[in-house]
């Protein structure tokens, strides 16, 4: 109890102790970044390594996806509530840690307790991390993005380093840097100092009110509709990039060259998407970056050679990149100030739960009907669909502001 009571303990943030916060949280975002970037990509490939087939990786990837999305409010509502943050990120960081060795016990239902279990806590991490950020950002009048892009950084070095640690050891073992490097996230949670004083964040108008608001704005509903249909795709790299990488005769080793060179290129891309975005508006970004995803995945499908698919990576940060940017800040947009928090909730819910839990059924199933070249095509067309979605956004929105 005295340390649950110690972890808990919630410090006040002063303007003294900013600086501090900064430096730290850019470590701790540093260190999740390659906690995530070691075992995520891998993480798929550990599932097959202990026998299960890539539709039951997409079952067992679905149903942590939509875990995470139910529970997502809930760890808000703790933080907010009880001002608990270093409790939590630590229990995000300790719980899937521990549990991350017990994937190599090869049962199916096993794994889908522990993912489920691991997704529960690791859920709460970058909400409750990203709001604190945020607002030690402003007292230490710095970025959120000269914070975050530490974790992009860190994940395309964790992405490289797990290839390399299984060119020497096999998989079942990839737990134990895992571990490590996530008790080393913990020490630096620790010794963050938090802010009492930071306010919940949750609009001016009720959840369900600004929902109704929401789903009756028929441009809102095709703008949704058009991030799913492209973002489901990205589960074919997120989930299946290995197992597709090495089905083409790529090696742990390249296919870590390619997590690290897709990361990068999303730390350049999130900062030049602000500038691109002023120059010709949020519809052409999202269009171009929906284009970028038609070429990633169309190159993917007819030229199945590693080292193109590791050049190809290049395209990430003008597809994800770009269009995560544009995207967020078109429903801020959209939406208005006072349902502003609403407009970003439902948006998640579609664009990274939704999507995500379909885009990781359909293309585990079609990788196991008919490896990369199905689900490539399936990625190429889906896209495209998005892409036309998007496009009728666009001449919407210009008929509205120039109309005849």
């Amino acid at each position: 109890m005295e340390l649950l009571k110690s972890v808990a303990q919630q410090p006040k943030v002063t303007s003294l102790s900013a600086m501090k916060a900064v430096y730290n949280l850019r470590l701790f975002y540093f260190l999740t970044g390659l906690t995530g970037g070691l075992l995520g990509p891998y993480l798929t490939t550990l599932f097959s390594y202990n026998g299960l087939s890539s539709n039951q990786v997409g079952i067992v990837m679905s149903i942590g996806t939509c875990i995470s999305v139910l529970i997502q409010p809930i760890w808000g509502m703790l933080v907010d509530r009880y001002q608990c943050t270093r409790l939590i990120l630590t229990l995000s960081l300790a719980v899937p840690g521990i549990l991350a060795y017990f994937y190599n016990t090869g049962l199916f239902m096993m794994m889908v307790i522990i993912y489920s279990v691991s997704t529960i806590f690791a859920a709460s991490q970058i909400p409750t991390s990203d709001s604190y950020a945020v607002e030690a950002a402003k007292q230490a009048k710095k970025t959120y993005g000269s914070i975050r892009s530490l974790g992009s950084f860190g994940n395309a070095l964790g992405g490289f380093a797990g290839g390399l640690y299984l060119s020497y050891f096999l998989i079942d073992s990839i737990w134990v840097p895992y571990l490590i490097l996530n008790v080393a996230a913990i020490t630096v949670v620790l010794i963050l100092p938090f802010n009492r004083s930071r306010k919940s964040v949750s609009g001016n108008s009720p959840f369900s009110k600004g929902v109704k608001e929401l789903i009756t704005n028929p441009i809102f509903i095709v703008f949704l509709l058009g991030c799913f249909m492209v973002n489901q795709t990205l589960t074919a790299f997120n989930t299946y990039f290995v197992l597709s990488f090495q089905a083409i005769g790529g090696s742990f080793s390249l296919a870590g060259t390619a997590l690290l060179i897709a990361s990068l290129t999303n730390v350049p891309a999130m900062v030049l998407a602000s500038r691109v975005i002023n120059r010709i508006g949020y519809e052409k970004t999202l269009l171009f970056a929906a284009t970028a995803y038609i070429v990633r995945w169309g190159i993917q499908l007819f030229f199945p050679i590693p080292f193109v698919v590791i050049g190809i990576q290049v395209l990430h940060g003008l597809s994800f990149g770009f269009f995560y940017i544009a995207a967020v800040e078109y429903v801020a947009k959209i939406t208005g100030k006072h349902i502003q928090a609403t407009g970003q909730s439902v948006f998640n819910m579609v664009f990274v739960g939704l999507a995500g839990m379909v885009g990781n059924l359909l293309n585990g199933y079609l990788f196991e009907v008919g490896g990369p070249n199905l689900m490539y095509l399936s990625c190429s067309i889906s896209s495209c669909f998005g892409a036309i979605l998007l496009f009728y956004v666009y001449k919407i929105t210009k008929q509205r502001l120039n109309p005849a």
